[in-house]
Order: structure tokens, then C-alpha cells, then sequence
């Protein structure tokens, strides 16, 4: 098994092993996912996991256990070092989306970002185009949850929509992976194979990685759509950092995820304020989390697990949001605002959240985006938000410029 990291880990690795060549790996060939960190692809299954995560955080409860006897049967089978991969959804109580391959490649990803050949496939025809909800229901929805957050039965809810595609013809994959990498680089990539289909995107949203002891995590909460002027430009962001809205809907997600963090940890770091992240059609508040755990036995799944959904997917407090939504949104979220990733048997591992994504199968598409609403949330301005965000995959399906 290659290893491809950075910093102390990467000369802790250096000499024992050395970094896949960028041609052999498949953006396509089952589970595959881009991080700065480590970078992997895999190929074949050994075995599904599809038991719900909504005791992941317990290292006793039933998902954990399951995962460890799976990985336990891995290692039986000829396995060395087995890993878990794939995504939960975001209402844990459904069925996860998880397997362990029988192969996994680990790859640099600055290399293969490097080798990315231009895309020469043609473009999906779109024959159908539909959103779920329509803008005036979709407004509706935030007006009434503006009037729940200002009642104080909760501080912020995460509400989205969906856009549904069909084209005239199956859809090149491939190609479509080829050209979210290369239009959204900094981002992490995935490819999640389904029973249908797959789930694909470029997510801005690190929700944790662990190596050790040691676990990193950079929730983004508050956005500001990009200008192409560069000095206009610099004005949202600025306009962004000082924004009292997005301040507070920021600071109810780091409050949140340091409640539930510090009882686990030996060490937590959280920075007072905000700074920013950008992509290339938002501007973000970010505020990048560190610590240690404080029991070995702690691993990136169940810190993760503990985590989800974060206010910045699903509100607070979590289970009177995850209520409204399931009021207010007409479909099921399904895997969007879950969490993607992965997690070996020594327990390091990466996890996103499933945003700036959509599901493929065949010719029809589902894209997800989402906004989080709080007592001074406009629905106009929600509506163009979530435009924004879905304008991520729109472009790889060549529908904007």
C-alpha cells in the first residue's frame, strides 16, 4: 500500500514507501477521493457495510463494533492494513453507504492534479431540467423558518433544494470527475460507487481528519458569492468578515461542534474569530479546529460520527432542526449532507461533508445545495445562495460559464 502525506508524517513514511504514479489511478473505478492529505482509489469490494451510524460516536455501540469485525475479517482474508470507505448519509438513521476494497491505491494529488488532461468528451444534451422545490416554495420555506429561529425554538436551520437533470444520453462519468477536479482544484473530490449510479462532487468542507492522537477539523458557515473584479472581490470578503449575520450563523456552529468535542479530548483548540475560504464562486467563513483525543481507542469514523450533522449541515439544536427540516423540505436528503471519506483499522482518516455534489445514474442527475438560515436570513438572498452553490456542479456539466 502506498502513502503519499505531508509534513511529519510525510518523512515519518519517507523511505518505506513511494508515491503511485498519477496514470494508474481511476477517478472511476470505485471509491475515490482527493484531500492534501492523502489521496486514494480503490478498486473491488470485500465486503458492504450498511448498518446505520446513529451510535457511530460510541466505540461499544453496534456500528463500531460491526466495523471492527469487518475489518477483522478482512485481515483473516489476506488484508494487511484493511480500510472503510464510502458515506453516511445525513440523517444516520438510514442505511450507510460504506464498504471495504479489496484494493487501494494511495496517490499524490498535486501530481495528478498536474496530469489532468484537458476534457475532449462532448457535453451532456440536457433534455430536462427541474428544482425541487420551486423558488417560491423554497422562499416560503425560509420565511417560516426565519419565524422558528426568531421564536427561539431554535437558533439556525439548514435548509436546501435540489435540481433534477436528464440528458439525452448516459453520462460520461469520467469525464464529468475530469472536469469537477479541474474546475474546482482545491476542493476535495469524490466518486462514491452506489447500488445506482454514484455519488460525485468537490467538497470545500473538511468535517475531520485524524493521524495519531491528533485530529484537524475546518467548519465553514456564512458565505458571500465572488465578484470577478478583483478589487470588488476583495470588498465581499471584507464585507463578509464583518457581517453580524453570518458572525453569529458562524459562531452557533463552532459553539456547537466545541460542546460536543471537548468532552473527548485532552487538548482542543478553537480560534475566537473567523477567517475566510474561498472557492471559486463563494466566499466562506472558516475556522480551522485542532486537538487530541483523549482515549487511543478514538477513531476518525466515530469523532467524526460524533460530529455529524454539524449546525453547519443541520442547525441547533440538532434534533428540533433535523425535525423542521424533515417538516419543511419536500424530498429526502438521502446521502447529500452527510459525510464522505474514509477510515483505516489504526484509526486515522478523513472525512468531509457531501456538499457541492450531486448523485449520477445513468442520465438523470440530482444536485444539492443548502443554506443556513437564521433570524435575519432573507429569502431572496437564500434562493441566489443556494444558486451559487449549485453553480459548482452546473459548470462541470457545462450549463455555466
Amino acid at each position: 500500500m502506498v502513502l503519499a502525506v505531508k509534513g511529519a508524517e510525510q518523512e515519518e513514511l519517507q523511505g518505506r514507501e513511494q508515491v503511485l504514479q498519477s496514470a494508474m489511478v481511476s477517478p472511476t473505478s470505485g471509491f475515490f477521493f482527493t484531500s492534501p492529505y492523502r489521496s486514494l482509489s480503490t478498486q473491488g469490494c470485500f465486503a458492504n457495510i450498511t448498518q446505520p451510524a446513529a451510535d457511530g460516536d460510541n466505540l461499544q455501540g453496534r456500528f463500531q463494533q460491526g466495523v471492527q469485525q469487518a475489518f477483522a475479517q478482512a485481515r483473516q482474508a489476506g488484508i494487511s492494513n484493511p480500510l472503510l470507505c464510502g458515506a453516511i448519509p445525513f440523517d444516520t438513521r438510514q442505511p450507510s453507504a460504506l464498504f471495504i476494497p479489496r484494493q487501494v491505491q494511495w496517490f499524490e494529488r498535486e501530481a495528478f492534479m498536474a496530469d489532468l488532461k484537458p476534457v475532449v468528451a462532448a457535453l451532456p444534451v440536457i433534455t430536462h431540467q427541474s428544482e425541487l422545490p420551486e423558488q417560491t416554495q423554497f422562499m416560503q420555506m425560509v420565511a417560516d423558518a426565519v419565524q422558528v429561529t426568531s421564536s427561539e425554538q431554535l437558533e439556525k436551520v439548514v435548509l436546501s433544494r435540489l435540481l433534477e437533470i436528464k440528458t439525452g444520453k448516459q453520462i460520461d462519468l469520467a469525464a464529468l470527475m475530469m472536469r469537477v477536479m479541474a474546475q474546482n482544484p482545491q476542493s476535495y473530490h469524490f466518486h462514491v460507487p452506489l447500488e445506482e449510479g454514484a455519488l460525485v462532487g468537490a467538497s470545500p468542507e473538511l468535517l475531520l481528519r485524524k493521524y495519531g492522537d491528533r485530529f484537524y477539523s475546518n467548519p465553514l458557515a456564512g458565505s458571500a458569492r465572488r465578484e470577478n473584479d478583483p478589487q470588488r472581490d476583495r470588498q465581499v470578503s471584507e464585507q463578509l468578515l464583518t457581517s453580524a449575520k453570518d458572525r453569529y450563523e458562524h459562531q452557533i456552529v463552532t459553539a456547537g461542534m466545541r460542546q460536543v468535542l471537548q468532552g473527548r479530548c485532552r487538548r482542543l483548540h478553537i480560534p475566537a474569530t473567523p477567517g475566510l475560504l474561498n472557492t471559486n464562486t463563494l466566499w466562506h467563513l472558516s475556522t480551522p479546529i485542532e486537538g487530541e483525543a483523549a482515549e487511543q481507542a478514538e477513531n476518525a469514523l466515530s469523532l467524526a460520527c460524533l460530529l455529524h450533522p454539524t449546525p453547519a449541515l443541520c442547525g441547533t439544536p440538532t434534533l428540533a432542526a433535523r425535525d423542521l427540516i424533515g417538516q419543511l423540505e419536500p424530498f429526502e436528503r438521502g446521502l447529500f449532507g452527510g459525510i464522505v471519506g474514509w477510515c483505516d483499522a489504526e484509526g486515522n482518516g478523513e472525512w468531509v461533508v457531501t456538499i457541492r455534489c450531486g448523485t449520477v445514474n445513468a442520465n438523470q442527475v440530482r444536485l444539492f445545495a443548502g443554506a443556513g438560515i437564521v433570524p435575519d436570513s432573507s429569502p431572496q438572498a437564500e434562493w441566489h445562495e443556494t444558486s451559487t452553490k449549485l453553480s459548482t456542479m452546473l459548470r462541470a456539466f457545462g450549463l455555466q460559464g
